[in-house]
């Protein structure tokens, strides 16, 4: 099965490593079979292959790459049944769902054909003494790429695609838990032309990550994940003198006005806040209510599509969501709901009750509403299909609420009114934000992050800061005399100046 072994120097391997851990169908919840962990002496190997790839990768033509990029989209579009096939089994989500974060795949390698306009230098004549200044942007060399379970195939691609189009080799460490799209997508690479070791991936948990964090021919560190973690390779990564970009957790809020068309507002609270069982860092996780009569009327609303949404195994077409991706993860949601009710919140719809029985990590949709800032629910990014209303008086407090988290991934505003929502992005410090969109992840030709603790390092995901992170600038000066001028070699012991 693919992802059971590592992926090095355009081979499957086994590596060196004597580790290995279990890779479960969450709709079954049975183990399927187990992925090898690699060592040290494997991320060794994987960087030697790398390094000597990033050297002759780098060397190529912009339309050498650029043609294994465009046959890469190709192939992802001609593969999209057998990723997402894979993705579903080893994650849970839904066929459609992961067709979903496929198409955003897509999106990244086509930004990437886009790496010759974004890289390009700047360009001055004479810029005093007959000298021209000029710059340009080459790559790095080997970037690690350290992806989480929940996009298997798109967050590989956007941290990798765009590394790839201006001339580096890549490491990915996909999660442990959904190693198998990662390892389809390295035989794609192969199959559009990309040389043997410009892409490898190595399976692996911890270990495997403080290996790629502390090998001295790793040059730049991309990380999608939990804040405590991104935290930890962001330090650890600097540490070693790497360019480090941590994309961490969220707790997304979704403000309504009362002018807001509440039936849309509504919808868009169901799809953004449980699609994928709500394990997405975009996901809203809280909807803030203004007034407690939009909040009556909202909840009126909401509650019946709650109640109606149905979980099921991946590749159940009636199902609105899947399973969570762990036992671990399940029990967890369970707590939470358990602890929203214990300090104070109203459990208004409790779907754990809908899947009593059965077999796979599932937990149905639930609600919670009067959730208040001293709460769990509010504090905590919940990785599962619970969600909860918020009761404020007015936007003032709607964006105090916001504001007050110490995440800033996500935040949205429903209204009719031009000036609340601009009152609102132009407060609220969130990265990505959303007027009358309920998941404001932007186009791959926008830069992708979050602010304060969704995001650790200034690079964003996506977007002309991704070639701007894989590549390292040089600025020369030249000056190029007539062949036959007289030169002047007087000795000058003053600061150079452009006269």
């Amino acid at each position: 099965m693919y992802g059971i072994d590592h992926y090095i120097g355009g081979t499957f391997s086994r590596g060196s490593g004597t580790r290995s851990g279990p890779v479960f169908n969450p709709s079954t919840g049975e183990e399927i079979y187990r992925c090898n962990y690699a060592d040290r002496a494997t991320v060794d190997e994987v960087a030697k292959v790398a390094v000597a790839a990033s050297r002759a990768w780098a060397a190529q033509s912009q339309t050498r790459r650029l043609q294994v990029i465009f046959k890469m989209r190709e192939l992802v579009i001609a593969n999209i049944e057998a990723l997402a096939e894979i993705t579903g089994l080893e994650h849970g989500k839904t066929i459609d769902d992961a067709k979903g974060e496929i198409g955003r795949a897509v999106e990244a390698l086509e930004f990437a054909t886009n790496a010759p306009q974004v890289t390009k230098g700047e360009y001055s004549v004479n810029v005093g003494g007959g000298i021209d200044t000029f710059s340009i942007r080459q790559p790095v060399g080997v970037v690690g790429c350290i992806a989480p379970f929940n996009f298997p195939v798109m967050v590989p691609l956007m941290m990798g695609a765009m590394a790839v189009a201006v001339g580096n080799a890549v490491v990915v460490k996909p999660s442990e838990r959904v190693p198998g799209a990662t390892a389809l997508v390295s035989e794609l690479w192969k199959k559009a032309g990309l040389p043997d070791g410009v892409w490898n991936v190595v399976n692996g948990d911890a270990e495997v990550v403080n290996a790629i964090l502390e090998h001295p021919s790793i040059a730049a560190i991309s990380f999608v994940g939990s804040t405590g973690v991104g935290e930890y390779i962001y330090q650890k990564g600097c540490s070693h003198n790497k360019r480090v970009a941590a994309y961490t957790g969220g707790k997304n809020h979704m403000v309504v006005m009362p002018d807001a068309d509440l039936e849309a507002a509504a919808a868009a609270f169901i799809s953004a806040g449980y699609g994928s069982a709500s394990q997405r860092c975009m996901a809203i996780s809280l909807l803030v209510a203004v007034g407690d009569q939009t909040a009556d009327k909202l909840r009126a609303l909401i509650v019946p599509m709650v109640e109606k949404l149905r979980v099921g195994s991946y590749n159940d077409k009636s199902a609105d969501f899947g399973p969570l991706v762990t036992a671990a993860a399940k029990a967890t949601v369970e707590a939470a709901i358990d602890r929203a009710v214990a300090e104070g919140a109203e459990l208004v719809v409790d779907g754990r009750v809908s899947v009593e029985g059965r077999n796979g990590f599932y937990v149905g949709a639930s609600l919670v509403d009067n959730v208040t800032t001293d709460m769990q629910m509010w504090k905590e990014e919940i990785f599962g299909p619970v969600r909860g209303m918020m009761r404020v008086a007015s936007l003032d407090a709607a964006i105090e609420v916001v504001n007050a988290h110490e995440y800033g991934n996500g935040a949205v505003i429903f209204t009719r009114n031009g000036r609340a929502a601009q009152r609102f992005y132009m407060e609220v410090e969130a990265g990505m934000q959303g007027v009358n969109v309920p998941v404001p992840v932007p186009v791959g030709h926008h830069n992708f992050g979050g602010l304060r603790r969704s995001k650790f390092g200034d690079a964003h995901m996506f977007g002309p800061d991704a070639a701007r992170f894989y590549t390292k600038m040089k600025t020369i000066s030249q000056r190029w005399p007539e062949p036959d001028a007289a030169l002047d070699h007087a000795v000058s012991m003053s600061f150079p100046s452009n006269g």
